[in-house]
């Protein structure tokens, strides 16, 4: 059968491709991967879970057919109802549960719902394990009755514990942020209720938007894929800065005091200088993937820093940043890892730990983010292409040419797309001019070599 999983979890349109069958199944198979590895606490009656989801009406039906499947394959379920992804992750690992569930199609639109898996740690599955759990799906097995089927309870105090986990990474504690005013938009969804608490835990004066989930709206004009209400937030209110965060705020991109966008590039350079400062950049080292923007890089290296490029993806970031030991990881998209405190990208955790550092130097975000210089970046998707043949001799020579021609003053990546019949071309020059002149030259000839006949 075709894979289920993706690159992060199994992701669909909600009651079409992600239906409560493929919930109820995959949550029976995930138990029965966790007994047979006999991969839990065995001083507990019962292995547990821990279940949550951001808040898109989908995730309603999906829980219960989550929770039913693991609670009918015997293993004991605390539900945490809507909670950012880090938070289920950070509770997988506190409460030492045998395994994680989120429902959340994160920054997707509200149609799309998704159901991913955490081992025990709140650390993804490895791919073994998920193809064990597609190998299990619709099998017959061997169902548990009487008391040894699972128990189910809500969970009483997952915001408030996730907050609190949240607060005690700062240097400072409670009030580390008192003085600065921040707009956060919670992209009507997980994070509405968590991220408001921990700025004002934290000391800040709040600007709230996009907290309205009404199980629709998620994502929708609002979050890290919307900036414009932020900047406008931001400027209206004469705010130090803005938070975006997306709808499950595993992700996080700010807004400087007059508007200005600050990507994952530019935060991930703040937060590497910050803690290599403290001596808490491993190898000072940071994780970064190919589509960071070459004025990261070189910011990087002028701070005496060193950076690990991955293919696109944070799986191949966080797998990095274990294999390395390295404590800092992410991508443009504002996908931050910071594995001294979490096991996944944590929008909050991120957002917090750029705002300290405000604080701490006394300098603005804009000042903070000018460390990094980006340079133009153009990107053209070549479609109708046959994306399996970029190694070919031609198209090799061309994006050589124009390597050579930047003369180190620019970067040139040529990739196929992991889902779509098309090649990417992303081209960074000193001038847009440049950058859009060189992208087009090598479109043409990626159409021309890679024609499908």
């Amino acid at each position: 059968m075709p894979r289920v999983f993706g690159t992060d979890g199994v992701r669909g349109l909600a009651n079409r491709v992600i239906t409560a069958e493929l919930a109820l199944d995959l949550s029976v198979a995930a138990a029965r991967v966790i007994v047979s590895h006999g991969a839990y606490d065995r001083t507990r009656e019962r292995p547990l879970a821990v279940v949550g989801r951001d808040p898109r009406i989908s995730g309603q039906f999906l829980e219960h057919a989550v929770v039913a499947g693991l609670a009918a394959a015997g293993v004991d379920v605390l539900r945490l109802r809507v909670l950012p992804t880090p938070g289920v992750a950070f509770l997988t690992q506190a409460l030492d549960a045998d395994l994680g569930v989120v429902i959340s199609a994160s920054h997707n639109p509200m149609p799309d719902n998704g159901i991913k898996f955490l081992a025990r740690g709140g650390v993804k599955l490895d791919d073994a394990l998920e193809a064990e759990i597609e190998d299990l799906l619709g099998g017959e097995w061997e169902r548990p009755t009487g008391a040894d089927v699972g128990r189910v309870r809500p969970y009483e105090r997952p915001v408030e514990e996730y907050v609190e986990h949240l607060l005690a990474t700062l240097e400072a504690g409670p009030g580390s942020l008192s003085g600065l005013k921040v707009v956060v938009d919670c992209a009507h969804g997980a994070a509405t209720e968590a991220a408001p608490a921990a700025l004002r835990a934290a000391g800040a004066e709040v600007v709230v938007i996009g907290a309205e989930p009404d199980g629709l709206n998620i994502n929708d004009g609002f979050g890290s894929t919307h900036l414009g209400p932020l900047r406008a937030a931001v400027v209206e209110h004469g705010a130090d800065a803005g938070l975006a965060l997306d709808g499950d705020a595993d992700r996080c991109l700010a807004v400087d005091h007059l508007g200005h966008d600050v990507d994952g590039d530019q935060i991930l350079a703040v937060l590497a200088i910050a803690l290599a400062e403290r001596g808490e950049l491993a190898d000072d080292t940071v994780v970064a993937t190919v589509m960071s923007n070459l004025g990261f890089v070189q910011a990087v290296e002028r701070a005496g820093l060193k950076v690990v490029q991955t293919a696109v993806g944070d799986r191949y970031v966080l797998e990095a940043m274990r294999t390395g030991g390295w404590t800092l990881g992410g991508e443009q998209s504002g996908h931050v890892i910071m594995s001294r405190h979490a096991t996944t990208g944590d929008g909050l955790l991120t957002g917090l730990h750029l705002l300290q550092r405000m604080v701490q130097t006394g300098q603005d975000l804009r000042s903070l983010a000018s460390v990094v210089t980006r340079l133009p970046q153009v990107l053209v998707n070549v479609a109708g292409v046959d994306k399996d043949r970029t190694d070919d001799a031609e198209l090799t020579a061309a994006v050589d040419r124009e390597v050579a021609a930047l003369a180190g003053e620019g970067r040139v990546l040529l990739r196929p797309s992991g889902t779509e019949p098309l090649v990417r071309v992303m081209v960074e020059a000193p001038t847009d001019e440049t950058a859009r002149e060189v992208a087009d030259r090598l479109a043409t000839v990626v159409r021309e070599r890679l024609a499908l006949t």
